[in-house]
């Protein structure tokens, strides 16, 4: 089975790097199948190992030494167990997808080359950051990605907007990641290893105190990486990517690496639960924050981004209140209909000649029936009806939550699960139904029959996957803790009903809305709520006001005072003192007999005075 474990993990680096040899070169429609067929085989060997460990004992390989400097020796090792294998599956199955819709969005793209170079070395890094066995492993493959999300959102780094996005996702992951990287220094300062099952075993034994600081730390990074608030502000931003890159970084790979950090590190946050309820509560807040503003928000993509930020509080409230297999189940549901969403949003995006205002559309149901059909089953399952994935998922998350005791968490996440409905059958209804909004110049077509079919298998999973719960908490649960919720039959019964009737309230309500009426009265949008929401609650103009304002005057400062005053000034004064200095004594390199033996008087005359009046200290 070790040659399968190289293979899933290579098989994207080697894609990559053969495709980089053409990078530079005009299109090559080779190189983005190439590429697609490395990712395949990758997810390939990825479902051999599934079953691999399905049926047997979970594989770990030490590839090589690695960092043996003092007394920390850290190897190059890869394990593949219930979680890393679950990762492995979801990340390559969703890529292999991503990839061969790129053929098609990518075509008339100059920089197609380019592209699949950067994405295949996307998957690469998660697979290093899902499979290795260590803390320093999971954090190269944590800057991996986050290196590869920087040129991949700023891709057309023509565009002022994607350069911007790419640095500003690129610099608040950095500021996060400082957290972890503090946490893991405090790993190795007190257990003297950053091997998983020697630091899983160590903590048991060390103070609580400093285990929830560890604990603490690691969360900063994985805010970050999983955009929580109050470093969420980059992942809206981001959708100045290629749509490809959006399906891939928000809903199977990047911003699900905060999750599974936390999911890899239950045994840490299953001992300090303080620390793990924080945690929880900010889930549930983002639950709802986010939701909030895909309310009112017209951009397309943004709202599926607003949608994967609310999502991820979910899942940061299953992983908070120790229900780890909940929280890895929603991260692979919501991958697939996630995914389809964002990639649906492409094929509108490609037949609207790349709009993205939803008030500009309207009526594509006529022209673009698979599209609509599969972004569709999507928002069902997002909603989360029955029988539908998102269902099964996210109903579970509820119910964890009332177990629990936290009826406010239960609360706000259930006002999540309305608001959900609603933004989500707004943009379907705004979309592909109603009156037409665009002009006569567009002419609105399906995408190629090879991307609608490569966009199949996602919407099969974003309709059945829910039905392997049962076999999912018994293969996961050999590893994570075995979560169970405790509660009356008939109040199970009550909350299950509740929120698919809260669900279906709210896509009632948006049929109606946006079905029936044309949507909201213009006195709606000139209100101050409308304006916070779409204002994102102006944060952003408060970071641009508290942070990034004062930082750029005081980087002008420190520029034109001291920089160029002080700094290069006293740099340039040495230089011209030298360069001065040289042109004067040149002229004791005259090349006369004569003058050469006045210079060789005058030092010996300056020798002699030195052997004279100097006295050196007994």
């Amino acid at each position: 089975m070790e040659k399968y474990l190289y293979i899933a993990l290579f098989a994207p680096l080697v894609g990559s790097l053969f495709v980089a040899l053409f990078a530079s070169r005009p299109k090559m429609l080779f190189t983005g199948i190439l590429a697609s067929a490395f990712i395949g085989i990758s997810m390939i060997a990825s479902f051999v190992l599934l079953f691999h460990v399905y049926n047997h004992e979970p594989l770990h390989v030490e590839m090589m030494d690695w960092i043996s400097a003092g007394n920390i020796d850290i190897p190059f090792g890869f394990i593949v167990d219930e979680v890393s294998v679950i990762m492995m599956v979801t990340v390559t199955l969703v890529s292999t997808v991503v990839h061969v819709y790129s053929i098609g969005y990518m075509d008339h793209d100059k920089s197609f080359n380019r592209f699949f170079t950067y994405l295949s070395a996307f998957v690469f890094s998660m697979l290093i950051l899902v499979m290795s066995d260590n803390f320093v492993g999971l954090f190269i493959g944590w800057e991996g990605v986050g290196l590869c999300s920087w040129m991949l959102i700023g891709f057309w780094y023509h565009k002022h907007s994607a350069s911007w996005a790419a640095n500003e996702a690129f610099i608040m992951n950095r500021i996060a990641d400082l957290g972890m990287l503090m946490g893991l220094f405090l790993i190795y300062w007190n257990v003297g290893s950053l091997q998983y099952s020697d630091v899983f075993e160590a903590v048991k034994t060390l103070n609580p105190a400093l285990v929830g600081t560890i604990g603490v730390l690691l969360f900063i990074g994985a805010m970050g990486k999983s955009a929580q608030f109050p470093l969420h502000t980059w992942l809206a931003d981001a959708m100045e990517g290629p749509t490809p890159v959006s399906a891939l970084i928000h809903a199977a790979t990047m911003v699900t690496a905060g999750v599974y950090l936390v999911i890899r590190c239950g045994e840490i946050y299953t001992i300090i639960p303080q620390v793990g309820f924080g945690i929880a509560c900010l889930g549930a807040f983002v639950a709802v924050f986010a939701a909030s503003m895909a309310l009112v928000n017209n951009d397309l993509k943004r709202i599926i981004a607003y949608s994967t930020l609310s999502q991820l509080g979910y899942m940061f409230v299953a992983g908070g209140l120790g229900a780890y297999w909940i929280a890895l189940f929603h991260l692979m549901t919501h991958a697939f209909f996630k995914s389809l969403l964002f990639l649906g949003a492409g094929n509108v995006m490609h037949a609207m000649h790349d709009e993205l205002n939803i008030k500009k559309m309207g009526g594509l149901y006529g022209s673009m029936k698979a599209t609509a059909i599969l972004m569709s089953v999507a928002s069902v399952a997002l909603a989360g009806i029955y029988p539908f994935a998102g269902f099964f998922s996210k109903d579970k998350i509820l119910e964890v939550a009332f177990n629990e005791g936290a009826y406010f968490l239960w609360f706000a996440l259930f006002i999540g699960a309305g608001l959900t409905a609603f933004y989500s059958f707004r943009l379907v209804m705004l979309v592909f139904f109603g009156e037409k909004k665009y002009g006569h110049e567009l002419h609105p077509h399906e995408a190629q029959p090879f991307v609608i079919y490569a966009l199949m298998p996602l919407g099969l999973l974003a309709a059945i996957s829910g039905f392997f719960e049962h076999s999912f908490r018994e293969f996961t649960t050999r590893l994570l803790s075995d979560y169970g919720v405790h509660l009356e039959h008939h109040i199970e019964v009550i909350l299950i009903a509740s929120t698919l009737g809260i669900a279906i309230s709210g896509i009632a309500f948006a049929i109606y809305m946006y079905g029936k009426r044309g949507g909201f009265s213009a006195c709606w949008e000139k209100s101050f709520g409308y304006k916070v929401l779409s204002n994102q609650y102006y944060i952003p103009k408060l970071y641009e006001m508290v942070i990034i304002k004062p930082f750029g005057v005081a980087s002008e400062f420190m520029w034109k005072k001291i920089d160029v005053k002080i700094v290069d000034f006293t740099v340039d004064l040495i230089a011209r003192v030298l360069y001065a200095s040289g042109e004067k004594s040149r002229k004791m390199q005259s090349g006369n007999l004569s003058d050469m033996l006045r210079w060789m008087i005058v030092g010996i005359v300056i020798l002699l005075a030195l052997a004279i009046f100097y006295r050196p200290m007994v």
